[in-house]
């Protein structure tokens, strides 16, 4: 209880830097426990993304648990019927309920076997038509059902005869109206019942989910009220039984993480209960299984990417907490010092700080999970990089996982936090005299070469990563077809940390040299300064290292987002080529297509085969003009694509895709990112508008077939005359051409040319004039493309199209890709994940700036103080400060930018490894957004002033008489 007093008691004492620690502590949990908030919140939004995906595209219900029995002859009747109502008995107590899911609806259909039917009276109806129906029963169908013709059924036989409803189907091929009679005539069956037709039915809503099959399904069936069908044939059998379908159709807008693993075992666990029962006379249903079990790999994909992306803060993070625990030990090494000369044990003073850590740690504890609940409600309103908007909340929610993670934090915190606690206790009171009065010493990192070796090893990852990449591009492979290593993502973490004290081994070196170079003409203030920061270079290396490694951080994530986000925008814009693109149907003569079936006569066989001519198909071109003027459009252009064209160079032959533009209207309306071509692309567009004949075409036809600028090639393709063309010019990409090779793919016999490859065919490309090709070749359909006017809706070009009866064939609409991209789960994680380390980085670094200085001046009292007493006016000490702080967290910020841009330039590239953009186009560019760095400027020199406000104002209510008598004592 005393340790626990005076534990408490020196907390009290150092309150600041405890609550400084505890800062620290609590951000670093709440970051850990945020995560698997955030990836259950994310996977939770992209379930049901997928699920209402999938029944949009397969129009099926995502929600339906279909399964059914048939009763075979491996068992009697009484043994099916009785399983039967153990299965009635086990969907109602276990496995609807198994899935803690809003069941919307249960139906349970029985059926018998199939009969044949005679008219009861043949003078009203055709005898000599074959009628063969099942009686069917489903519950609760009255609710679901409507009357169309006729009456509903008696829940018992009126005179002997059952009656029984249809559809309307059944009328027709029955040959019967309501009113008319039949009876059974099999002789498999067991009584020759009768049964009247009283009513005609359809669904009532044609979205109720109640009907899992279309009424035409039932066209040969009678369908009894459930009731009567039970006390009948089920428990009377007076007709047997030989088939029950269970169907019902949950809620999956309500599906949660864990309703995945439910769904999954009640689908397994009633698979299993159903063969064990029928044999082989089951079948089961759940369209949404194939969805939910791909949710595991997703789910570690997602969670490997969120650990890649939060290393660098975790790491910076952890320094945080080995600084500020460090200042605390510096600040009590004395006591330590004095302890351990008085007696005390290195393991009783360390469980004494134990303690203290643990304290601040159940604190953390406490608070930390819910900071990542409100982070992870942050991150969801993420658009992009700092962008955030009004969005549907992510359903967040606390987990005992998110404390296990938290609860991991707090254990590696707290051992962060007792490190410098062991350093110190291996000094005795003589010891820690000695190393005070030593000014200059090499830190842990340096004296052990840790700097070198972590930059040793992050310059392996990135040669390791240049590798996998460079053997993707040879091989024509995607990311998806190598096997992704985690460690590579700590390696830009490593780098940054290795990096900053690489530099702070040059910079005191650095100072020294300007200290020497100028020291008979520095004024005294600077050369105060100086000689302070030269021998003082260990002292300064923890704040200076915490600052270039968080700026250093920030950058990074600020590179790395902007770079993800660009890149996937840029994707889907050059894919696309254009805002939005069209195909329009045009009208031709094309024969229809044969109706292939049936066999061929032996006559037939032994003719010989006509040769099938071709004729040449006709299209008839509709109206461009109504298509400019749709709302919102601002450009528009035609593009003929013809794929697999064949083209001849000499004695080379190849095939390519022609494509064929307006120049002014293509260049005004597609879309090419800068920098992709030697030359800008309108000047390509020049060249090309200067001769009709004139083509351009891709690198890889050039290479492959030796073509240059002047050289003259012929094209065309089946049942169209070849033209002649003259290469105008050679690009490396063009809107909406993909010039990376397809993996496996063979090039041509005749295909020669330098490509170290034999495996892998490069596309090719010409690109000529339209106007041209229609006119000396064939007028054949082409895209519309469209150029959008900023802030224009697609939703109204979409009813303009529909308004004006305009028969699109295909559309594509790069900026609702774009939309969707932005709510891609994993973009999604990308931009929280990069937002928050960029904010914490910016909030942690301003704590630890501040922190750091106000206990440096308190600490140097005595020497202001004297210095002030020598006659330094207050002006000439906050020069001293100024040029101090400049020189030391000035420098440090700048170093950290530099590290952040060259961390960027080096390290971001590896994230093509996880987002499989390795083969992307255009390439995979680094970006850096100039509005990210004016932010951290801001941030920087904002930093600074507070900070010298705050020592401008400590220095100025120094006293000297007191910092001298302070020095006495």
């Amino acid at each position: 209880m005393a340790l626990l007093i005076m534990i408490v008691r020196k907390m009290a004492k150092n309150k600041w830097l405890e609550l400084s620690l505890l800062l620290g502590l609590v951000i670093s949990v709440g970051l850990a426990s945020s995560m698997p908030i955030y990836t259950s919140a994310i996977l939770q939004r992209m379930l049901i993304k997928d699920l209402e995906l999938q029944q949009e595209m397969q129009q099926v219900y995502p929600g339906v648990f279909w399964s059914s029995a048939y009763l075979t002859g491996e068992m009697t009747l009484e043994q099916g019927l009785e399983r039967i109502k153990e299965t009635d008995r086990y969907m109602r107590e276990s496995a609807l309920p198994g899935f803690d899911l809003p069941i919307i609806s249960y139906v349970i259909e029985r059926s018998t076997d199939r009969y044949k039917l005679a008219p009861a009276d043949p003078t009203r109806l055709d005898p000599s038509v074959q009628r063969v129906v099942d009686v069917v029963a489903l519950s609760e169908m009255e609710k679901h059902t409507v009357l169309k013709d006729g009456a509903w059924p008696k829940p018992e036989p009126v005179d002997g005869v059952y009656e029984v409803l249809v559809v309307e189907e059944s009328l027709t091929g029955l040959k019967a109206v309501v009113g008319n009679e039949f009876v059974i005539e099999d002789s498999s069956a067991p009584a020759a019942l009768k049964f009247r037709i009283v009513g005609v039915v359809d669904r009532k809503s044609f979205d109720d989910l109640y009907w899992y099959n279309v009424l035409s399904s039932y066209k040969s069936s009678f369908l009894v009220p459930f009731e009567t069908f039970e006390k009948h044939f089920t428990e009377d059998k007076i007709l047997p039984v030989r088939s029950s379908i269970w169907y019902a159709a949950a809620d999956y807008s309500r599906m949660t993480l864990e309703s995945i693993t439910r769904f999954i075992q009640v689908y397994n666990r009633t698979e299993a209960f159903l063969i064990n029962r029928f044999s082989n006379g089951t079948s089961m249903k759940a369209p949404a299984l194939t969805t939910l079990q791909g949710y595991y790999a997703k789910e570690e994909k997602l969670r490997m990417m969120l650990w890649s992306l939060n290393v660098p803060v975790m790491i910076m993070l952890g320094y945080y907490l080995f600084m500020v625990s460090n200042l605390i030990t510096e600040r009590q090494k004395t006591e330590i010092a004095v302890l351990r000369s008085r007696g005390a044990s290195r393991v009783q003073i360390v469980i004494g700080y134990l303690l203290e850590g643990l304290l601040l740690g159940a604190v953390a504890l406490a608070i930390g999970p819910y900071l990542g609940l409100m982070l992870t409600k942050v991150l969801g309103a993420s658009n992009g990089f700092l962008e955030f908007v009004q969005r549907a909340a992510l359903q967040v929610k606390l987990s005992g996982e998110a404390f296990q993670y938290g609860f991991i934090a707090v254990a590696v915190s707290v051992l962060m936090t007792i490190l410098p606690v062991l350093f110190a206790t291996r000094a005795t009171i003589v010891g820690h005299k000695q190393q005070m009065a030593r000014g200059q010493k090499l830190s842990f990192w340096h004296k052990y070469l840790v700097d070198l070796i972590l930059v040793g090893v992050s310059i392996y990852g990135l040669i390791t990563f240049q590798r996998r990449m460079a053997d993707m591009k040879a091989l024509g492979l995607d990311a998806a077809d190598l096997q992704m290593d985690p460690l590579l993502f700590l390696v830009p973490a490593l780098f940054i940390l290795g990096s900053s004290f690489l530099m702070l081994r040059i910079y005191p070196l650095l100072i020294q040299a300007i200290y020497t170079v100028g020291r008979k003409w520095w004024p005294p203030s600077l050369y105060s300064t100086l000689l302070q920061v030269g021998r003082s270079s260990t002292q300064y290396q923890a704040i200076m290292v915490f600052l270039s490694v968080t700026l250093a951080t920030g950058m990074f994530s600020a590179s790395a987002a902007r770079t993800i986000n660009k890149n996937a925008s840029e994707k889907i814009m050059y894919k696309t080529g254009a805002d939005i693109t069209l195909k329009i149907k045009w009208e031709n003569d094309a024969p229809p297509e044969p109706i292939s079936g049936g066999e061929a006569s032996e006559e037939e066989e032994a003719a010989p085969a006509e040769p099938v001519v071709k004729k040449k198909v006709q299209f008839s071109e509709p109206p461009f003009l109504p298509l400019t003027q749709l709302p919102g459009v601002e450009h528009a252009a035609k593009v003929f694509q013809k794929k697999d064209v064949a083209f001849t160079v000499g004695k080379d032959r190849g095939t390519a895709l022609l494509m064929g533009i307006d120049t002014d209207d293509f260049g005004r309306t597609s879309w090419l990112r800068d920098g992709l071509l030697e030359h800008h692309f309108y000047d390509y567009l020049n060249v090309l508008a200067a001769e009709p004949s004139a083509v351009l075409i891709s690198r890889t036809m050039a290479e492959t077939h030796n073509l240059k600028p002047g050289d003259r090639i012929s094209a065309g393709w089946g049942g169209v005359e070849a033209a002649n063309f003259t290469v105008y010019g050679i690009v490396d990409y063009w809107p909406s051409w993909n010039p990376n090779p397809a993996f496996g793919s063979r090039p041509s016999a005749t295909t020669t040319g330098n490509n170290k490859n034999a495996k892998v065919q490069y596309p090719m490309l010409i690109v000529g004039h339209l106007s041209y090709i229609q006119n000396n070749m064939a007028l054949e359909p082409y895209e519309v493309w469209l150029k959008m006017k900023e802030g224009s809706s697609s939703q109204t070009l979409y009813d303009a199209l529909e308004q004006k009866s305009i028969p699109v064939e295909q559309l594509t609409d790069a900026r609702q890709q774009l939309i969707l991209a932005k709510n891609d789960p994993f973009q999604l994680a990308i931009n929280g994940v990069m937002t928050l380390g960029f904010l914490i980085s910016i909030i942690i670094s301003f704590c630890g700036f501040l922190l750091y200085w106000i206990l440096s001046l308190s600490s140097r009292v005595l020497q202001l103080g004297i210095l002030r007493a020598m006659g330094i006016s207050f002006r000439q000490l906050m020069v001293m400060l100024v040029g101090e702080q400049l020189m030391t967290s000035g420098a440090a910020l700048g170093i950290g930018v530099m590290l952040g841009i060259v961390t960027g330039r080096l390290f971001v590239p590896m994230f093509q490894l996880s987002l499989q953009s390795s083969a992307q186009v255009p390439p995979f560019e680094v970006t850096f957004d100039p509005q990210d760095q004016l932010q951290l400027l801001i941030i920087v020199v904002m930093m600074l002033a507070i900070g010298l406000t705050i020592l401008g104002s400590m220095l100025s209510r120094i006293k000297i008489h007191q910092a001298v008598k302070l020095g006495e004592d």
